[in-house]
């Protein structure tokens, strides 16, 4: 693990968001490592909900693990509230639980609301919560043309293969 990125507890962070009653779904490095990818990512990317109220509890969620933006220069203003999600979209954030991105949309996929169909209720550390369906991540991987999404895919496709092109609703 690279030395200025501090292990993500994902139980804490998963158990947050769903304890406040948080609509996420899990996408990126997560959700392919959930599908069976040996791959090793070091953050949690969820796309959440954008309606009001559901900003609302994902702010009380995570308030109390300090969450600032990743990469900024320490002291810069930052305040973690409703409003700054609202008039945002994307935030990499450092918390005191480890990165975690919360994504208003994705390129290839849109917002929660449209990945709702592509997703799939999934157990991860005792917690039930919605993770992005393996054909839809491999789609928003290529989509997203990163050179570490291109990577990933054949490894996604064989995942797909093995399964017989079936997917768990």
């Amino acid at each position: 693990m690279p030395p200025d990125r501090p292990r993500l507890d994902f139980a804490a962070a998963l158990g947050l968001l769903t304890g406040h009653g948080v609509d996420f779904i899990i996408v990126g490095g997560i959700a392919a490592v959930s599908h069976g990818s040996a791959r090793v990512t070091y953050d949690l990317d969820v796309v959440y909900a954008r309606a009001r109220p559901n900003i609302e509890r994902l702010v009380a969620a995570l308030a109390s693990t300090r969450p600032y933006p990743r990469g900024a220069p320490p002291g810069l203003p930052f305040r973690w509230d409703a409003e700054t999600i609202r008039r945002g979209l994307n935030f990499t954030l450092r918390t005191d639980l480890g990165d975690i991105d919360l994504l208003g949309e994705i390129t290839g996929g849109g917002g929660y609301e449209d990945l709702l169909d592509g997703s799939m209720k999934v157990e991860a550390f005792g917690i039930e919560c919605r993770c992005l369906g393996l054909r839809k991540l491999i789609e928003v991987k290529r989509a997203a043309g990163r050179p570490k999404d291109l990577e990933a895919i054949a490894e996604l496709e064989a995942l797909l293969e093995e399964t017989g092109g079936s997917e768990p609703a």
